[in-house]
């Protein structure tokens, strides 16, 4: 039996949920919560904390787009696992890697974020060499840190048609960012009806988190990353 020690924002309310539907019966998840972090000021200092309260779990997983957008691009998960002796994931990163062993180098962006944020994260795509063709975000945040909240609240259906209006034909896959934003249901969809590999943030912090536990076994159901990758 793998546990992993799952790490996520006091707010959010989408990973776990996400997580157990994807999870086989040979992974369980402890979960701690910190406060949610854009920028990486503070954030090794509750990372600390919060990885104390898992130390018993086999993999430390840091599951927060936004606050993971570290360079160099290991270097969080780096941090994580000097601190806590075991082996480490965060959510930014394994986008990255998950683009790689995709084999993307360009993709369309869908966020929930607002214009600052989503530009800091093509940045930060761009820093790794992945262009991001085209990005649509839904502007939650412009007012402030309390809006992440509604993040969650964005209607299934209001998802779905946000991710396919941010693919544009040029982009070798689509790539839907932040592990609030309830994405999972609509990815085989997407990927149907678009053609071509779609990603979100929990898809692909559970892949590397899996793969970094030793598990390489498919998992069908929820697109191409875990079903072939």
């Amino acid at each position: 039996m793998t546990k992993l020690g799952l790490i996520v924002p006091t707010s959010n309310t989408v990973n776990e949920a996400e997580w157990k539907r994807m999870a086989p019966s040979n992974v369980t998840f402890e979960v701690a919560r910190m406060p949610l972090h854009t920028e990486i000021e503070g954030l090794h200092e509750d990372l600390r904390k919060a990885m104390a309260s898992v130390s018993g779990c086999d993999v430390m997983v840091y599951a927060c787009t936004a606050g993971s957008m570290a360079l160099p691009l290991d270097s969080l998960t780096s941090f994580m696992q000097e601190v806590s002796g075991k082996p480490a994931v965060a959510t930014a990163p394994a986008l990255v890697h998950a683009c790689r062993a995709l084999g993307l180098t360009r993709i369309a962006l869908a966020t929930p974020y607002h214009d600052a944020l989503n530009e800091h994260e093509v940045s930060f795509f761009s820093d790794n060499g992945i262009r991001a063709l085209h990005v649509r975000g839904l502007g939650i945040g412009t007012g402030g840190p309390h809006e992440y909240v509604q993040i969650a609240r964005v209607p299934k259906d209001k998802v779905y048609e946000h991710c396919r209006d941010a693919d544009v034909p040029e982009a070798q896959g689509l790539i839907i960012s932040c592990t609030d934003f309830a994405a999972l249901e609509a990815v085989p969809r997407l990927e149907a009806e678009l053609g071509k590999p779609v990603i979100s943030s929990n898809l692909a912090t559970f892949w590397s988190a899996l793969r970094t536990a030793g598990l390489r076994e498919p998992i069908a159901g929820f697109g191409r990353l875990l079903g072939k990758h």
